[in-house]
């Protein structure tokens, strides 16, 4: 399979993940560990990381939703918020999921290849594929080697150049596969997220 393709699907299934709701996001979060002890350290990173973000979105979905209280008090949120707010986070922690597996399972040349030919089409636009992908490169070692700083003013230091370095991507042809699985796995998704409306 086409780097770009699995790039495409992965594109694909995040809108759909976020379509997901109660049973559905459950059974999905069951199979999710099968896809490797790797992913699974990584996702448990990247949630630590996003921790304050998983707080705050669980208190303003679960204290802004209207409805009957959860249970009696005055400051207790609706049944319906923190439904709303479990749902919400689940789908936030099945992104980051879909993150990892996409980091554990596409090795960064492809990664960038992908998005190499993602952004071709839009060259007419303007839009310059070469300094896309470079800018994609710079920002994933900037985001793996970012040291946790004590005082805030260290990540506005610039980071430290080592010279020129040169970044060959090799290109693959696709097979008569890779257009089958988009349109096949696009039409599923937009089947999924039209009945969930």
């Amino acid at each position: 399979m086409h780097p770009t393709t699995r790039l495409v699907v992965w594109l694909l299934l995040l809108p759909a993940s976020q379509c997901m709701r109660g049973e559905q996001l459950l059974v999905v979060f069951l199979v999710l560990p099968f896809f490797g002890l790797a992913a699974l350290r990584r996702v448990a990173r990247l949630a630590w990381r996003t921790r304050w973000l998983f707080l705050s979105l669980f208190v303003i979905v679960a204290w802004g939703e209207a409805g009957e209280p959860a249970w009696d008090g005055a400051l207790a949120p609706a049944g319906e918020g923190l439904l709303a707010a479990c749902t919400q986070s689940g789908r936030l922690l099945l992104a980051l999921w879909a993150v990892a597996i996409l980091r554990e399972w596409m090795a960064v040349p492809e990664l960038l290849l992908a998005t190499h030919r993602l952004l071709q089409p839009l060259r007419h636009c303007g839009v310059d594929s070469d300094r896309g992908v470079v800018r994609l490169l710079l920002v994933m070692r900037h985001i793996e080697t970012l040291p946790r700083p004590r005082d805030w003013r260290i990540l506005l230091q610039a980071p430290a150049n080592d010279g020129d370095e040169v970044l060959e991507l090799a290109e693959r042809r696709f097979s008569w596969f890779d257009p089958l699985l988009m349109l096949l796995v696009a039409g599923l998704v937009a089947v999924f997220c039209l009945r969930q409306v």
